[in-house]
């Protein structure tokens, strides 16, 4: 036995649950803040870097489909080369960009650091769980993805709040730099607590990586540019249909190659399909809702980015208390009925807020939707969590993770690019009441999205059937 296959076999002593839960919680809470963590510095990024729309949903999709792009392929790397050992290079990226975004003085330049972030963060979020679901017994699963799943959906709900707070106290650009420490220790936690694991090594699939990349960037990059460039001319459409023309290449190619980057058996599995198409269109529908809501504050009422943060803090919060009850009550009471509750509560909470928002709107309206929304959300991610795991083999559950994780942030990309582009349309920054006119139609078209997959989750499999079935 080699001197590193001695060092690996003695960290095979079992971990306490908690240890363990911070090993790949801190983390993942790091990398999932920073999927939003700068909505509510936007109108100040806007203003000292000179900044477009465009630029500030680039500043939003660059990690999002850098996240995207690299989830799967950071997901086989690490089955092939050490789950452990990709994860603590995903850290070490993250941590090291994070750094680099902090010190960005031009728009391009703090959208190519945010892309670097989002490369980072593609190792760690689905090693995490990967590495959780091998790290617990498996009676403590369930319970232990629900307090993961409210880790994950903590750092993405309040990334405005931590956003606005250090904007407002010291400045954008230490949004970036707490990353630094708190990665430090991320990784010297990680390191001491986690034990090496593998999976079926394989051939890396690198033109299905190019392909599926190139692809979604292209669809991005053309629904972006849509509203100001008009949709019929000439580099929004080429790029839109190459896009297209791309990803049927993708899955082509997946359906053919012997080592798929994307393994299409695994959508032979019902409630495996059923749940990455509710993973696109939430993420399509809240994410896209939350890109503008948390500049609204700001923009239309003039508070500060914390005073911002603070007011979302009814939506924010509901994870944390939700996520890990429904973690812990998954297997008795069914992952489809607390999916499709979540999504009706979220789809109810994005109709109402459009219902009632103009530029007068007082705060008081907005709480009761907003801890609605928060409720929705924490009904959404462990529960979703657990179907992925159920539904693939112990040897498949990184690159079933990773997938689910892809068309996820793809979603977050695809809302931010989609419905910014319906706000463009129809208001602009110019005034508070053109601010309103353009998110209300936007915020509509994130609660159709919703509402559109509450209705695909009644076909999720019932909870006396198997979550493989």
């Amino acid at each position: 036995m080699t001197s590193t296959a001695l060092q690996e076999s003695r960290r095979t002593v079992p971990r306490g649950l908690g240890v363990v839960l911070a090993a790949v919680g801190i983390p993942t809470f790091m990398v999932t803040l920073d999927n939003l963590v700068v909505t509510n510095a936007l109108p100040v990024i806007k203003h000292e870097l000179n900044a477009s729309l465009s630029d500030l949903q680039w500043f939003v999709n660059a990690y999002t489909l850098a996240f995207a792009a690299l989830l799967l392929t950071a997901a086989a790397i690490g089955d092939r080369l050490g789950r452990r050992r990709m994860f603590l290079a995903g850290i070490t990226l993250f941590t090291l960009a994070s750094a680099v975004c902090a010190l960005a003085t031009e728009p391009w330049m703090l959208t190519g650091a945010r892309a670097i972030q989002g490369i980072g963060a593609a190792a760690v979020m689905p090693l995490s769980l990967t590495l959780l679901a091998d790290a617990v017994p498996e009676r403590q699963r369930s319970a232990a993805i629900g307090i993961w799943g409210g880790i994950s959906g903590l750092g993405v709900a309040v990334g405005p709040v931590v956003g606005g707070a250090v904007v407002d106290g010291l400045n954008w650009q230490w949004i970036f730099w707490l990353n630094v420490p708190v990665g430090v220790v991320a990784v010297v936690l990680a390191a001491r607590v986690l034990t090496e694991s593998t999976g079926t090594a394989k051939r890396l699939d690198l033109l299905g990586f190019v392909l599926a990349t190139a692809g979604v960037l292209s669809v991005v990059w053309g629904v972006v540019h849509g509203a100001d460039d008009g949709w019929t001319s000439a580099g929004v459409l080429g790029t839109l249909i190459a896009g297209g023309v791309l990803l049927a290449a993708f899955l082509g190619w997946e359906r053919r190659t012997a080592a798929p980057m994307l393994p299409l058996r695994l959508f032979a599995v019902r409630s495996f399909s059923i749940v990455n198409v509710l993973a696109f269109t939430f993420a399509v529908g809240v994410f896209g809702s939350v890109f503008l809501l948390a500049q609204y504050f700001q923009v239309v009422q003039g508070f500060t980015p914390f005073q911002s943060g603070v007011r979302t803090l009814p939506w924010t919060a509901a994870p944390l208390v939700v996520a890990p009850i429904a973690g812990l009550i998954v297997d008795r009471v069914g992952a489809r009925t607390l999916i499709v509750t979540g999504q009706v509560f979220l789809a109810t909470a994005l109709a109402w807020i459009a219902v009632i928002t103009t530029a007068t709107t007082q705060y008081g309206e907005l709480v009761a939707p907003f801890v609605l929304a928060g409720v929705g959300m924490g009904l959404t991610f462990a529960p979703s969590a657990s179907v992925v795991m159920d539904s693939a083999s112990e040897a498949d559950r990184g690159v079933a993770s990773g997938t689910n994780n892809t068309i996820r942030e793809v979603g977050v990309a695809m809302g931010v690019a989609v419905l910014a582009s319906v706000f463009a349309s129809a208001g602009s920054y110019g005034s508070p009441t053109q601010y309103v006119d353009g998110l209300v139609p936007a915020v509509w078209t994130g609660a159709a999205v919703v509402a559109a997959g509450a209705v695909v989750g009644l076909l999720l499999p019932g909870r006396r059937r198997s979550a493989g079935h």
